[in-house]
């Protein structure tokens, strides 16, 4: 496996400058950059679902990895607040359904939107320190066959507003619903 590309803090600095809305980067914030097929996003976040130590906040689109399913079913063992979004229209999808459905077996309280868009995010937040961005999706083909990206962010400050829109996300009862099935 080929290492993640590292951005050195300066392009965060420089992407900061150039992209709205504008949040100040902390010195030591980072940047790894993960493509899929080659170097493997999922087994990423599955590495950092196992080191979290207070919470896990997933909202993505799709989730059907067994790795992924098993590691927040394991934090979740582990007394941490795990919490997953996801889109309505997957759970068509066989393998979505049974993943939530353990999930949801696990304890962890699972969201789909209610509104006609689809909830499309790719994004987690993790301890406060670390987000996830990108267009990788939580399944085996955008691990292992499709043209993907992950981007792990260890900023605070970018991390408290990922955090805030998932939070306002789980909170907005009319636009998202507590999956029961």
């Amino acid at each position: 496996m080929r290492r993640p590309t590292r951005l050195p803090l300066i392009a965060v600095i420089l992407a900061a400058c150039v992209c709205a809305p504008r949040l100040p980067v902390c010195a030591d914030a980072t940047i790894e950059v993960y493509y899929a097929p080659e170097d493997h996003p999922i087994d990423r976040v599955v590495h950092l679902y196992d080191r979290a130590t207070r919470y896990i906040y997933v909202s993505v689109y799709g989730l059907t990895a067994p790795s992924v399913v098993k590691a927040l079913v394991s934090a979740k063992h582990r007394g941490l607040d795990v919490r997953v979004i996801t889109d309505r229209e997957r759970l068509n999808d066989p393998k979505q359904q049974s993943a939530v459905k353990i999930l949801r077996l696990a304890g962890v309280p699972v969201r789909i939107n209610r509104h006609d868009a689809l909830m499309h995010l790719k994004q987690v937040v993790i301890d406060d320190r670390i987000n996830t961005s990108g267009s990788a999706n939580h399944t085996t083909s955008g691990n292992r066959y499709n043209d993907e990206r992950l981007d792990v962010i260890t900023d605070a400050r970018l991390t408290a507003k990922a955090r805030e829109k998932f939070l306002a996300m789980w909170n907005d009862q009319e636009r998202f619903v507590l999956w029961t099935e």
